[in-house]
């Protein structure tokens, strides 16, 4: 289908339904960015959305994360919070795009309060450098379009701790907890969403974590990272074994698997390290290496794959693209 009519397609449903929530009790997940900071239009940088008790939440905003939303049906302007992991720029890059593009009055944007935004120590400074950088455009539009100046804002609330509740509502509750990222990345987080008895944990950026095991263990959906690189172009390339040193492995990640039980295990946010001298990572290659420590339930996921958490946990139709 052309894209514009598509587009159309979702604004006039949007607009007839007005954007009524179905709450059945169960998680839903959808993966809007799969990939790394490689400028992939088939995998935008790392970004998930979950709905649950009637509430969008977004862990990330990876590069691309509003078109995909978008993409998925889901209303910029209607996301509930936003969650950052950590400040590297593929987590962040898309932040502007989410917290402007979602306040305009179009059928995607009409955001009527603040956006929330919650993350470790540092997203203050994240918050109010944005509005310093876009202060002109956001005065402009107010004057000009007579957009709501308090919407403009961002609401940024910082945490530290582990294992903290940095989100609770409507019988959804998120939990942050610390994840190793390497000695100098810090702070670096995860977060586990529990719901009516369902749970999903996001793995941010890690290395193999124990303490990412103890907060994932019996959960239905875990969702995780993964490094991967050609032995040779590892050996020739010091800036691949700097990258690969600050993630798991897939026999690292299937011990993580092993060791939590989900009842499905999903990778995103693959970081697959490739040149022009050596053949890139496979996602077959990638299932092979993982089933070395992990005979689970495993998807390895794509940009708009979705899943429903209830009683059982089912992957679900690409979003439309």
């Amino acid at each position: 289908m052309n894209p514009f009519f598509r587009a159309l397609l979702v604004a006039l449903a949007l607009f007839f339904t007005g954007w009524t929530y179905a709450d059945d009790g169960e998680i839903k997940v959808t993966l809007l960015g799969t990939g790394s900071p490689n400028p992939s239009p088939e995998r935008f940088s790392m970004s998930t959305l979950v709905t649950a008790g009637g509430q969008n939440l977004l862990f990330d905003a990876g590069r691309g994360s509003a078109i995909r939303l978008w993409q998925a049906g889901i209303p910029v302007g209607k996301l509930d919070a936003v969650f950052i992991t950590h400040y590297h720029s593929d987590h962040t890059v898309g932040l502007p795009d989410i917290w402007l593009t979602g306040w305009i009055d179009t059928p995607y944007g009409r955001r009527k309060q603040p956006l929330k935004l919650i993350g470790p120590s540092g997203v203050l400074p994240l918050a109010r450098g944005l509005e310093a950088a876009y202060a002109s455009d956001v005065t402009t539009r107010v004057a000009d379009e007579h957009l709501s100046a308090d919407a403009a804002r961002i609401d940024a609330r910082e945490f530290s701790g582990n294992g903290v509740a940095v989100f609770e509502h409507g019988g959804v509750k998120v939990t942050a907890f610390e994840v190793d990222h390497g000695d100098k990345i810090k702070p670096a987080y995860g977060y586990r969403v529990d719901y009516k008895g369902h749970s999903v944990l996001i793995s941010g950026d890690t290395r193999r974590s124990d303490n990412l095991v103890k907060f994932a263990t019996g959960v239905d959906l875990l969702i995780h990272e993964v490094c991967m690189v050609n032995e040779e172009a590892l050996a020739a390339n010091p800036g691949f074994q700097a990258i690969v040193a600050h993630h798991v492995t897939p026999a690292d990640a299937g011990e993580v698997f092993t060791g939590a039980k989900p009842k499905l295990a999903v990778y995103s946010h693959l970081v697959f390290l490739s040149d022009t001298k050596f053949p890139r990572p496979t996602v077959d290659a990638l299932i092979e290496q993982t089933r070395k420590t992990y005979s689970g339930p495993l998807v390895v996921g794509q940009d708009l794959m979705a899943f429903s958490v209830g009683e059982e946990v089912k992957q679900l139709p690409l979003a439309a693209r």
